[in-house]
Order: C-alpha cells, then sequence, then structure tokens
C-alpha cells in the first residue's frame, strides 16, 4: 500500500511539475510568425557579427525585423523590432542604438537592453520578443 502511495504522489508531482512554455508567448500585441533565415557571416552585410560585442539588423523577418547581437562568438541573442508594449503601427518599429532599443512613437518611451530584452524605460509590462538562434560555421540561423 506504502508502494502504491509512494508511487501515485510521484506521479503526480511529475505531471504537475512539468509546465507548457507557453506563458512566454501571452504578449497580445505579438504574433507569432513561423519563420527561419539563415545569414551568412562571409557576406559584407553580416561580417559584423563574427566580432564580440556587434549587431546586425536583419530586416524582412518577423513583424518589422529583428536585431542579432554577438556576445563571444558562441552565444547570440535575437529579438523582434516591433515594440512589444503596443499595436504594431506606422512608427513601432524600435531603433538601435548602442545596446538598446528604442521606440520612436511619440506617446510613450519605451526603451529595451538587447543584450537581455528586458525593458529599461518606460511602463510597458513585456520585454522584448525573443527569437531562437545557433551558429553553425559562418552560418548563423536565427527561426520562430
Amino acid at each position: 500500500m506504502k508502494i502504491r502511495n509512494a508511487y501515485i504522489l510521484a506521479l503526480l508531482l511529475t505531471v504537475f511539475a512539468c509546465t507548457s512554455d507557453d506563458s512566454r508567448n501571452n504578449n497580445p500585441f505579438l504574433v507569432d510568425l513561423g519563420f527561419q533565415m539563415d545569414l551568412n557571416t562571409n557576406l559584407p552585410q553580416y561580417s559584423n557579427l563574427n566580432f564580440p560585442g556587434n549587431f546586425v539588423i536583419v530586416p524582412n523577418v518577423g513583424l518589422r525585423g529583428a536585431v542579432v547581437y554577438n556576445f563571444n562568438n558562441s552565444q547570440y541573442v535575437a529579438y523582434e523590432l516591433s515594440d512589444p508594449n503596443h499595436s504594431p503601427n506606422s512608427c513601432s518599429t524600435l531603433e538601435i542604438s548602442g545596446i538598446e532599443a528604442t521606440c520612436p512613437c511619440t506617446d510613450d518611451i519605451n526603451k529595451y537592453n538587447i543584450l537581455t530584452g528586458q525593458p529599461i524605460e518606460g511602463d510597458g509590462q513585456y520585454g522584448l520578443k525573443a527569437y531562437r538562434v545557433e551558429r553553425n560555421g559562418a552560418t548563423i540561423r536565427i527561426s520562430n
């Protein structure tokens, strides 16, 4: 009887300990668009990604494009360039300066850190939408 109760308890703990990662996608302003893009760092437009501390803006992916940042040649991050704290509109494409992404809309002062994706200014509750990044040789693949 004790073994059976222990088995049921272990099964229940396992079931309730597993959670879906769907809660990370609960931003009502940004839809999930499936894409995959390979960036060849041998090409001039992506060659900055060969050096730590540099970034490249990639247009025509996701909603408004993406920014890809190289931490140390083995760690990269990529984020959507649409401000995550309001509906996409004519002014919601973030502008990059250094490691900050700023929304040019005049009705807010949203600013984000492109290293972490977290808001650093403004009253929005959402951080930048992250994309998957993997490097294989001279190719960096970003995808959703």
